[in-house]
């Protein structure tokens, strides 16, 4: 029995010899190296032969070592039985490498400090990954603000012509009206709703361009929305006859304002989409999963055929003629981009002439 306990030491020993992600060495209390690990040969560029018996101060940079980082980190371990660092670490090589280090006190049976453990792991992979992506964040956070910055500008230079040609159209028709032909009249008027189509157009980029911008996230009742939603379109739906169905719908951390107008979107297509006889009835319900609320805007309009469900989400992409069905074509594709700004997807099930079903998801992050 006393031979199997003895074993385990040694064999500690061996298995921590052939780690190769930490460096594990063990330090005296003077620190000086003991052991070397596979993991700290291959981080740190020493072989065991090179590197046993000196100090571990080395392993620090010069700037490190005059500011007594080392010492200090043996001081703290003894102090509070562990010390953790983050910092440059030199190689033998002489290059640096970003590491996280642990040094835990080693005590006797009297509880005497007879030396150190100390674990690094080298994190330089980790660091440059994270200077990365906050480099690709500050990079795309610039060229959001210049597209914004964009927007606004050629948003206020298009309307400035616009609003010149509408006016002229006014005085033309005003101050020369009687003289056009009837084909005259009829241009006149083909320039006056292109104009203010235009119009329409470049305020709807613009808001497209503001989604979930200046707006900070905040508990939001699904019922209460819906509800203020419903009464905006309430003469339109008392006229139209549509039955409209919700309750137990969740509250979720959301841009409310953004949100407002994903329900106004889909509320509005499913009254323009509906079929021409019959009641329309839409159903909105919820459920959470996988931390997120799934929501379904339900209606039994006149659907979409398979071939298209793809083009719906679509900046400026229209499956009917304006003839038909009045629009820009840039209702749903604000939906995606709301859907996307709280952490979901959105698509649709549909069958033509059997309705739609338009289902989206906002992540649940509180």
């Amino acid at each position: 029995m006393q031979n199997n306990l003895s074993q385990p030491q040694p064999l500690l020993l061996k298995i921590l010899g052939e780690i190769e992600d930490y460096a594990i060495l063990f330090l005296d209390q003077h620190g000086h190296v003991g052991s070397w690990n596979k993991g700290a040969e291959i981080i740190k560029g020493y072989t065991a032969e090179e590197i046993t018996g000196m100090d571990f101060r080395l392993f620090y940079t010069e700037e490190a070592r005059t500011n007594m980082i080392p010492d200090l980190l043996l001081e703290e371990a003894i102090l509070n039985g562990k010390a953790q660092h983050r910092g440059w670490r030199v190689k033998k090589d002489g290059a640096l490498f970003w590491a996280h280090v642990t040094i835990t006190t080693v005590y006797d049976e009297e509880h005497k400090v007879i030396g150190f453990s100390k674990f690094t792991r080298d994190l330089t992979d980790k660091l440059n990954a994270e200077k990365e992506l906050k480099e690709y964040a500050r990079v795309l956070e610039f060229r959001n603000k210049e597209l914004e910055q964009f927007v606004y500008i050629a948003s206020h230079d298009l309307q400035e012509p616009l609003l010149t040609v509408k006016n002229f159209v006014g005085l033309l028709r005003k101050e020369y009206g009687e003289l056009f032909d009837e084909n005259g009249a009829l241009y006149l008027s083909y320039i006056e709703e292109s104009t203010e189509k235009m119009k329409y157009l470049i305020k709807d980029v613009l808001d497209y361009a503001r989604l979930g911008t200046h707006e900070a996230k905040e508990l939001v009742d699904c019922n209460v929305l819906m509800a203020s939603v419903q009464q905006e379109f309430s003469n339109e739906l008392a006229e139209l006859d549509v039955e409209i169905d919700f309750d137990n719908l969740p509250r979720v951390p959301a841009y409310e304002l953004a949100l407002k107008q994903l329900f106004q979107h889909l509320l509005s297509n499913a009254v323009k989409f509906r079929k021409k006889e019959g009641r329309l009835k839409i159903r909105v319900s919820a459920t959470y999963e996988d931390r997120h609320w799934h929501f379904q805007f339900s209606d039994n309009g006149i659907g979409i055929e398979e071939k298209y469900k793809h083009k719906i989400f679509l900046i400026f992409q229209r499956l009917n003629s304006q003839e038909d069905y009045v629009g820009h074509g840039i209702g749903l594709s604000h939906c995606k981009k709301i859907a996307e700004l709280h952490g979901g997807e959105i698509f649709v099930n549909s069958a033509l002439n059997e309705g739609s079903t338009f289902c989206f998801s906002l992540k649940n992050d509180r």
